[in-house]
């Protein structure tokens, strides 16, 4: 790790130690405008321990498992896969444990209509981004399914319950299926393999697993307790907070990768990647959060959860041209949608 990712992350290390102290004394000034400021920082501290964490946790793990001869194929579409959404997860679990399901479903649906109208406008506005053949033809469309039945399954008794998590994850298997076949006939999108050094110790590695789901764990409880009180203080629900921050801050690995690979002419993955990771918001941290404890689904959610599915059919009607391309024009156009929607958000 760099001498500068290190001291970030042990100055958020200790903001996110500070928010403890914070909430269990009062040796710090309890006047609000100094509390709401020390919040804001919680937030941002959290969400880069929760990514760093998730990222320390995913390669550490990924390195144990290539020790113990473990297939490229498989770290890649366990570890890795499930990897990129531990920061959604951990943040899903904790409102759902919290009573704070404005935050735990919002930072789902958010995340998603945020991958596909922000994200990836942002990201066909830098470069004309490819999508493959699967893609276009079975993971859209399966991620416009995923979403009616979310919508569906939330409307049905005003919750999410431990059966349909229970569906979700059966949904989830039977992607992970599909996922391994395509990678067996070379079709899967390629996110490079893990590697080992000398220094990847077996001890080092396991420490780093421990610390980096410490991180997911710790800096999850911060983040949304800090946005619980910065959308109380705000007289904001918890609904807007989780669509809007916290949806924000857990999809700024997605942002800096699509953009990325934008910039370095790896257009091709782009769609893809986000695709999968909104099929994977759905179905294994929406699943995983519902069997772990039941999720309340408010009514409001109704309308997001249709932008949503709005968001994918534009991202599948953008790429339907001869080229299969998501170009600069389309993406202006999910751009000003975001917009409208969150101009949306605002004023309601």
């Amino acid at each position: 790790m760099k001498k500068k990712n290190v001291i970030l992350f042990i100055l958020a290390a200790l903001f996110v130690a500070l928010s403890y102290i914070n909430s269990g004394t009062d040796i710090i000034p309890q006047a609000k405008a100094f509390q709401f400021a020390l919040n804001a920082v919680f937030i941002v501290a959290g969400f880069y321990l929760l990514i760093k964490g998730a990222d320390t946790f995913v390669a550490s793990a990924s390195k144990i498992a290539l020790k113990f001869n473990v297939p490229q194929i498989v770290i890649g579409l366990t570890i890795v896969a499930f990897g990129t959404s531990l920061p959604e997860a951990a943040v899903s679990i904790k409102g759902a444990a919290s009573g704070n399901a404005g935050i735990s479903v919002g930072n789902v649906i958010g995340s998603n209509i945020m991958n596909i109208l922000l994200i990836l406008g942002v990201a066909s506005c830098i470069a004309a981004l490819q999508i493959k053949k699967n893609t276009f033809r079975i993971e859209i469309p399966f991620v416009i399914f995923v979403t009616v039945l979310l919508l569906v399954l939330g409307m049905i008794g005003d919750e999410l319950s431990r059966f349909d998590g229970c569906i979700l994850l059966l949904l989830m298997a039977v992607f992970m299926v599909y996922l391994i076949y395509t990678a067996r006939k070379g079709e899967a999108d390629d996110e490079g393999e893990t590697t080992l050094s000398k220094k990847d110790k077996l001890p080092i590695l396991l420490l780093l697993v421990v610390i980096g789901a410490a991180c997911i764990v710790i800096s999850a409880d911060v983040t949304v307790d800090a946005a619980s009180y910065i959308a109380s203080e705000l007289g904001m629900s918890t609904r807007l907070i989780g669509l809007t921050i916290v949806a924000f801050g857990t999809s700024l690995p997605e942002l800096v990768t699509s953009c990325v690979a934008a910039k370095q002419g790896k257009t091709d993955i782009a769609i893809g990647n986000i695709v999968g990771s909104n099929i994977f918001n759905i179905l294994f941290v929406v699943g995983t959060s519902a069997v772990i404890l039941p999720i309340g689904f408010e009514r409001a959610f109704i309308k997001d959860a249709i932008v949503a599915i709005a968001a994918a059919v534009i991202l599948f009607v953008c790429v339907c041209n001869k080229d299969k391309k998501l170009k600069r024009t389309g993406g202006i156009f999910m751009l000003l949608c975001y917009a409208g929607y969150f101009t949306y958000l605002l004023m309601s």
